[in-house]
């Protein structure tokens, strides 16, 4: 089964707790690659560069298979973990969220760590808007000029959004669709006379 949908943050939110004096401010970002993600972490690492930890968990792509987790400092497990948890437990990908602790004087203890940068990252998680995006296909195809009310007719059924058009005596088109609809798109144009993939 083709998994073509997926759900993101529609932008930043912010989130805020404090737990025995330690402040907690936590961000959930919408992110697309790893790269983006260290920009974002080195960013907020300058803006905040008087923080005891700045730890984050990041989740990319609609399989939710690309993560990584960070505790800068933290005990192990007790912040990256927690923080990548809260983003699993709501099912969401294309996000990082980060956590910036400044410490209270007041040591938390393993558990108490854990049940902070979770509730940390549920909070920003709980400010943003929820979206839900598909997992779109692109398909170019090609055909002659005569062939275009039909394949104009294939268009208007399945409503694939066109991205890109040129006709001439030969006619070009791109056009972009769920993929889980995909395939009957291809196998629907391929039945018009002329038209091949490209």
């Amino acid at each position: 089964m083709i998994i073509d949908n997926y759900k993101t943050i529609a932008s930043i939110s912010e989130g805020y707790i404090t737990e025995q004096r330690s402040k907690f401010i936590s961000y959930a970002i919408p992110v697309r690659t790893p790269e983006e993600v260290k920009e974002k972490v080195d960013a907020f690492r300058k803006q905040y560069y008087d923080a005891r930890h700045i730890c984050w968990a990041y989740m990319l792509g609609a399989d939710r298979t690309q993560f990584r987790v960070n505790d800068d400092g933290e005990p192990s497990s007790t912040a990256g973990k927690p923080i990548l948890g809260v983003i699993h437990s709501n099912e969401l990908t294309d996000i990082l969220i980060v956590v910036i602790r400044y410490f209270g004087g007041v040591k938390l203890g393993t558990s108490g760590l854990i049940a902070a940068y979770r509730a940390a990252a549920q909070d920003a998680v709980a400010q943003a808007e929820i979206i839900e995006k598909t997992v779109d296909e692109d398909i170019s195809i090609a055909f002659e000029y005569p062939f275009l009310n039909g394949v104009m007719k294939i268009i208007k059924d399945d409503n694939p959004q066109i991205i890109a058009q040129q006709f001439e005596m030969d006619c070009i088109m791109t056009l972009r669709i769920r993929q889980g609809e995909a395939a009957r798109l291809k196998e629907r144009l391929l039945k018009v006379e002329s038209l091949r993939v490209v």
